[in-house]
């Protein structure tokens, strides 16, 4: 079952929880169905990688490792790390913050 996430590609983020706690980044990837995203410079792992090819070299590579998403908040301009909630604007459905109501 896919459950809908608040948060989406392209927002900035704070690590709220982890060995990243306090950093910020923007989100490269959504996984709704393992509740996961990836954001860019945390969760820096190391992974071996074969070689696939004459060009391409094998070894040990830095890839960023997904997060889960409850380890992360939206980060508002005024407020900095937040809920988001939502407002009708006419016909249209807006993320909002929680704490000051600008929309995000």
């Amino acid at each position: 079952m896919l459950t809908k996430s608040k948060i989406r590609k392209n927002d900035t983020v704070e690590v709220i929880a982890g060995k990243d706690k306090g950093k910020r980044g923007t989100v490269v990837r959504v996984f709704l169905k393992k509740d996961a995203v990836i954001v860019s410079g945390v969760n820096i792992v190391k992974k071996a990688m074969k070689k696939k090819s004459q060009q391409d070299q094998g070894g040990i590579a830095e890839i960023e490792a997904p997060l889960n998403i409850s380890n992360v908040a939206i980060v508002c301009k005024k407020c900095g790390a937040t809920k988001i909630g939502y407002k009708l604007d006419g016909d249209k459905k807006v993320r909002v913050c929680r704490k000051c109501g600008d929309v995000l």
